[in-house]
This record gives C-alpha cells, structure tokens and sequence, in this order.
C-alpha cells in the first residue's frame, strides 16, 4: 500500500502550470514538524515536495499560500531526469488526492470556522422569503 497523510505549512507559494497534455498541475512544498525535539531542544522539520493535478490543483493555487497550514492526503511518486550537465537526478514527490485546508496564516482559525458556518448557515436563501415550519406538523 502506498499512503500518505501530512500535516503542515507551506513553504512556498503553490506554482501552477499547464502540462503538454492541458492538465492543470501545481508544485508546491510542505513543512511538516518533526514529534522530537534536537539536541538544542527545537523541533526540526522535512520539507515535503508535493504535486496536485486537476480541479486539486487549480483549488490549492487560488485558495492556499506560503505559510498556511494544511493537509494533504496522497501517494508517494519517484521519478527520474536528465540533468543539464548529463547527471541522473532523481525525485520524490507526494502525489495529493484529498486536500485539507486547516488554518489561513491572516486569520485565527476561529474566525475562519465561523465564516464556513456563516456561508452554510442558509443553503435556501437564495429562493426568497423565510419558510417556518412548525413543530407540530405531523400531528
């Protein structure tokens, strides 16, 4: 099985292109905290290389940047290329299937959560007047 689930922020802004195909694809990479601390008592992090393709990639190249926090559901991907000066070089990428947005780095995450809520609150408001139903309509 090859699965994948990290936790983190981004490092950089999301970096969105067209492949030669006209599929949408977004590089971007994720710092994800090590459970340890170092032998000066800070906690260290990897620098997780990612990629999104389609309507994943498009969403995390308009809603998410460097610094929010984030989780990524994916695969692991290796890979391989010809260099410019004649070398083999060789990739590791996590290839996201399910994107999380946690935590905007301008707003707390209360204030986020609350405006998600707000938005869904009335899913028929755009059809006009208030309707109430009483609770006793089934008697």
């Amino acid at each position: 099985m090859n699965s994948v689930n990290l936790i983190g922020r981004l490092s950089n802004s999301p970096q969105l292109r067209i492949t030669t195909s006209g599929k949408q694809m977004c590089r971007f990479s994720i710092a994800v905290t090590r459970r340890f601390k170092n032998q000066v008592g800070d906690y260290e992090a990897d620098f997780i290389n990612c990629i999104a393709f389609g309507k994943t990639a498009e969403l995390i190249n308009q809603y998410i940047d460097k610094g929010d926090l984030i989780g990524v559901d994916g695969r692991i991907q290796t890979g391989s290329y010809a260099a410019s000066d004649g070398s083999k070089r060789y990739t590791t990428d996590v290839v996201v299937e399910n994107i999380y947005f946690l935590k905007n780095k301008e707003k707390p995450a209360h204030e986020q959560v609350s405006e998600q809520v707000e938005k869904q609150t009335d899913i028929f408001a755009e059809f006009g007047e208030n309707v109430e139903i009483e609770d006793n309509f089934l008697d």
